[in-house]
């Protein structure tokens, strides 16, 4: 573990890394961001990263984080609990939450609770009314290196009263050596995906992929010329057991993902379409959609939600 910078609070930011099987990352107590992911054999981050803490705290500040407590959107700012109506920050188009707002989990410093040669788990508390939420919950973060290679990341929450969660990790992903998703090919097995509005909130439709330009039910090349994808894609209709649903490749490497939530949100940073967001996680705004899994967290009932990352060489 070293010192990796000092926020603008004056909190001291650490990275560790983990190594084993052909493959690394680094991963730093803020946010718990994924930093840095290296095969071996290949000479570059497959993971967008940075070396300097500053740009966490600003444009990258999603970039590889543990995003929550909700990630994506609540529509209107406003999540009702037990009738009771909560007021969240209203960060998103000036109506609406995105990522729990601009003081979520991504922008927390997490501490070491255990640490291994390939193994690391950080944890973090937040009291009552923190995020607008109800509860005083914890969030552990477990990381692990295993065969395959594979990286993993259970993300597991507990709180003592009733409140919402819905925790994802925010790493996006350029496996080749061209800055851009050029070369890259995307499948991913899902059925239907969620269309959404123009503010980028969920319709409350559950719409089929065939025939239109959310289709990667079969390898798919990516290309500047298709639609702007800021989708969740339809793994399942309730958290199951570790699946595989998606695989991002180019000729020399292969990056499949497995996870246990039924949501996969894909979003790649066009206008330079330098890497794409893979964010496995509950259907967004699922507090104003009855029909969608619930994001409901009960204290007799902490909630897990695993995501594994693994790689091969092509």
């Amino acid at each position: 573990m070293i010192l990796f910078g000092t926020t603008k609070q004056g909190e001291d930011v650490h990275a560790v890394t983990l190594s084993g099987h052909g493959l690394s990352a680094t991963v730093l107590t803020l946010g718990a961001i994924v930093q840095d992911v290296r095969l071996d054999g290949i000479d570059r981050s497959l993971t967008v990263g940075s070396d300097r803490l500053a740009d966490y705290e600003g444009d990258l500040c999603y970039h590889g984080a543990i995003v929550g407590p909700v990630a994506n959107r609540i529509s209107g700012g406003t999540a009702t609990i037990n009738g009771f109506e909560h007021q969240l920050e209203r960060n998103f188009v000036g109506k609406h939450t995105l990522h729990s707002g601009e003081r979520g989990l991504h922008t927390r410093v997490w501490s070491v609770e255990d640490q291994t040669d390939n193994s690391l788990t950080l944890a973090l508390s937040v009291p009552n009314g923190d995020f607008g939420l109800p509860g005083n919950r914890t969030f552990t973060g477990k990381f692990s290196i295993t065969q395959g290679p594979a990286l993993t990341l259970s993300i597991t929450s507990t709180t003592d009263e009733n409140t919402f969660v819905n925790a994802t990790n925010h790493s996006y992903w350029c496996l080749g050596d061209t800055g851009t998703m050029a070369g890259h090919t995307l499948r991913i097995d899902a059925e239907t995906y969620l269309p959404t509005t123009d503010e980028a909130l969920p319709t409350g439709e559950v719409a089929e992929v065939a025939g239109t330009g959310f289709d990667f039910r079969t390898t798919t090349p990516l290309t500047l010329g298709m639609t702007p994808y800021d989708n969740t894609f339809v793994a399942a209709r309730a958290r199951r057991a570790l699946t595989p649903v998606l695989t991002l490749a180019t000729d020399a490497i292969e990056m499949t993902v497995a996870t246990t939530e039924p949501g996969v949100h894909i979003y790649d940073d066009r206008p330079n379409y330098g890497a794409i967001a893979v964010e496995c996680q509950g259907w967004p705004d699922a507090p104003a959609h009855p029909h969608f899994p619930s994001i409901l967290l009960t204290p007799d009932a902490p909630v897990t939600q695993t995501t594994r990352w693994t790689f091969a060489r092509r």
